[in-house]
């Protein structure tokens, strides 16, 4: 939790199950975000990410637990719960026959108690995420930089509580990728709470103060990146070319010791915890190779190995 949390979480949902199609897609799932914290949810594809997304902000619901939204149940207060809450989708929903102040005029009127002089909010709101000088086009028109500002003010310009961003910077360039890396920054700190899902690992790295990692349905491991890569990967990551002499053998070490070796492009990384790297060291004593922290990029790649063994 970081410094100056509120009591009552932006999002707490325990217990989350669901069923689709005879496959149990999220299994006991606990998310929690409090005010002025970015959670990050990652997994492999098929993970249940999307689907625990779902069942928090109402688009599905869960087969057995709770969510709360800002202290209010979603199930048996839907009402407060989702005046709570905003969404911003991986795909652009705009009303292509507005333009971008039109769209969030259009968006605030859906909310009860109404916005205080939406005029103005809006007019701020502009301003604030870079828009107003396209205040009068229509979105199609934007940048896709500019246009996933628009999705993100469009989800906050009922003053939320807690934000969704699902995969927020997808197929954005850098420089608008940064642009939206401030803005959920500034989200943060005007004590919003911030879910977020992304398959970029920097981003998840750079923005989350705490990752949910999330396989098979269930949440596999919570924590800091460091704590994650620590717990799933190990200390070390070796990098070995695979052309080198005695490179061969690399891999039958590697699963004796029940370990799962992952070849990129034409190297070999190798997982190893301060013990492994010892005996790594004397099982190759004349073996070129790296050795490096473990990144965010390893974690998946861990992932998918135990993915390929099911």
């Amino acid at each position: 939790m970081t410094a100056g949390v509120a009591e009552t979480p932006g999002i707490e949902a325990r217990g989350l199950v669901k069923t689709l199609g005879g496959k149990r897609v999220v299994d006991g799932v606990d998310l929690v975000c409090h005010a002025g914290e970015v959670v990050g949810l990652l997994g492999p594809n098929g993970a249940g990410k999307t689907t625990t997304l779902r069942l928090c902000h109402g688009f599905l619901r869960p087969d057995a637990g709770t969510v709360r939204i800002a202290g209010y149940d979603l199930a048996t207060s839907g009402d407060d719960a989702r005046r709570a809450l905003g969404v911003c989708t991986q795909d652009d929903t705009f009303d292509g026959d507005l333009t971008v102040r039109g769209n969030l005029a259009q968006t605030a009127r859906y909310f009860r108690p109404a916005i205080p002089a939406v005029s103005e909010h809006i007019d701020r709101l502009l301003e604030q995420f870079g828009l107003d000088e396209f205040a009068d086009r229509r979105p199609e028109t934007l940048s896709g930089g500019y246009r996933r500002r628009l999705m993100i003010a469009r989800a906050v310009v009922h003053q939320p509580k807690v934000v969704f961003l699902d995969e927020p910077t997808t197929g954005l360039d850098p420089q608008a990728r940064v642009g939206v890396w401030e803005l959920v920054a500034r989200l943060r700190s005007e004590g919003l709470a911030v879910v977020l899902t992304t398959h970029y690992m920097d981003e998840a790295e750079r923005l989350s103060d705490r990752l949910v990692v999330m396989q098979w349905g269930r949440i596999r491991a919570t924590g800091t990146t460091r704590d994650l890569l620590g717990d799933v990967v190990g200390e070390h990551v070796v990098v070995v070319p695979s052309g080198n002499p005695g490179a061969d053998r690399v891999e039958a070490w590697v699963r004796a010791r029940g370990g799962r070796p992952s070849l990129v492009l034409s190297d070999w990384h190798l997982a190893l915890d301060a013990a492994g790297l010892a005996a790594f060291v004397v099982a190759f004593p004349d073996l070129r190779y790296e050795v490096r922290p473990p990144t965010l990029d390893d974690l998946f790649l861990s992932l998918a190995g135990e993915e390929r063994l099911q």
